[in-house]
Order: structure tokens, then C-alpha cells, then sequence
């Protein structure tokens, strides 16, 4: 099946042109992607984060939240040492 390209705005002017309960059922579709894929990103970055606490001796599982906000302080604070 061929793939039809368009420009955000022709997809913008084309979902307009829908009756409204064709709208809600395409913004509804775009919204569940968006979580889907925030949800893989967020899978990711946690992943990311176990392996640069295990790589420094500690484990991301078992940190508190204030102990969680500092260690991601410290790897983003290239001027310091991660604790």
C-alpha cells in the first residue's frame, strides 16, 4: 500500500474537516500514541538511570525520592562529583 506524505498542517486541515465525533476519535488515537511513547521513554530513562547508579555502587531501587532528585543533581552537574 503506497504511503501518502503530508505536512502537519495538511493533517491539521483534514482532522478540521471531520464531524465532530470523528475529531474526538482521532485526537483520542494521537493522545493514547503520546502516552504509549511516553511511557517507552520514561521505561528507558529509568533503565538508564539503574545503570549509571549500579556503575557508581548504589541501586536506583532503593534510593529515596530526595535521594533519587540529588543523585540525578549530581550526573547533571558535570562540575561535581556524583555522592
Amino acid at each position: 500500500m503506497p504511503t501518502l506524505v503530508l505536512t502537519d498542517q495538511q493533517v491539521v486541515d483534514l482532522v478540521t474537516q471531520l464531524p465532530p465525533e470523528r475529531k474526538r476519535t482521532a485526537i483520542l488515537a494521537l493522545a493514547d500514541a503520546g502516552a504509549a511513547q511516553r511511557d517507552e521513554r520514561m521505561e528507558y530513562a529509568e533503565n538508564q538511570l539503574r545503570r549509571a547508579c549500579s556503575e557508581r555502587g548504589r541501586d536506583w531501587d532503593k534510593l529515596s525520592e530526595d535521594e533519587r532528585e540529588a543523585f540525578i543533581d549530581d550526573l547533571v552537574h558535570e562540575d561535581r562529583a556524583c555522592g
